[in-house]
């Protein structure tokens, strides 16, 4: 069972479907779901395997994994807190849904979270404009793979990066440059921006020598110039 404590302390539910629901209505999510902590690496769920859960990515990121008939794999989509994760109404899953840090999800069963919607009509609503935003950012992505140069599609991944990842990155002070780790390997960016590593890594020295970002190390990256990095991926 998942209590209303936990819900009422939960830091993204006003930022997921469930904040649709009215703060003094009892949610019958509450009934239904549980928590789930998931490690680097740990898939969720399998592409063609039966879809019987949905839930709310709390923390972490996971990746959405297509793959070719001769068995590479290709990214295609990133998860962040607050977005819904599964596919309700559906029988089989179409992606592979994999862990890229240590994640938490809120998980409930697909059939009785269908039958939630059903009864919720704005949760029923939320979840569909969800669905038609996501769309739109396949279309966007499809767009700058066709159409932006290199150095565009490398900025334009690192302004969108910026604003679905900065939430849980740090700063010194409200104003100062924000840090936060790349989820994705240079390799991985590659494959979702279409160009090669060599690509991506020359891209970045580029922005990194001209005061755009700094690379503190590892996978960390510091956006030093945001409204550079913006011009940057005018065209993305």
């Amino acid at each position: 069972m998942l209590g209303t404590t936990i819900c009422s302390d939960c830091t993204v539910r006003d930022a997921t479907i469930c904040g649709s629901v009215m703060n003094n209505e009892p949610s019958a999510l509450e009934n239904i779901g549980h928590k789930k902590s998931i490690n680097r690496g740990e898939t969720v769920i399998w592409a063609g395997d039966e879809s019987i859960i949905c839930a709310n990515l709390l923390s972490g990121v996971l990746k959405l994994v297509a793959y070719t008939a001769d068995g590479r794999e290709q990214i295609v989509g990133l998860l962040y807190p607050a977005d819904f994760v599964g596919q309700p109404y559906a029988g089989r899953a179409d992606f592979t849904i994999t862990a890229l840090t240590n994640a938490e999800l809120c998980v409930f069963p697909r059939s009785a979270f269908e039958r939630v919607l059903t009864d919720h009509a704005g949760m029923e609503r939320l979840l569909l404009q969800r669905t038609l935003a996501a769309l739109n950012t396949s279309r966007r992505q499809m767009l700058t793979l066709a159409r932006t140069s290199a150095a565009e599609k490398v900025a334009g991944f690192l302004v969108d990066m910026t604003s679905r990842a900065a939430s849980s990155g740090c700063r010194a002070t409200d104003d100062a440059p924000v840090t936060f780790d790349l989820p994705l390997s240079r390799g991985q960016i590659a494959d979702i921006l279409g160009l090669t590593i060599e690509t991506v890594s020359r891209q970045m020295t580029h922005l990194k020598a001209a005061g755009i970002i700094r690379l503190p190390g590892g996978r960390a990256i510091t956006i030093a110039d945001s409204d550079g990095l913006e011009s940057r991926a005018v065209a993305a």
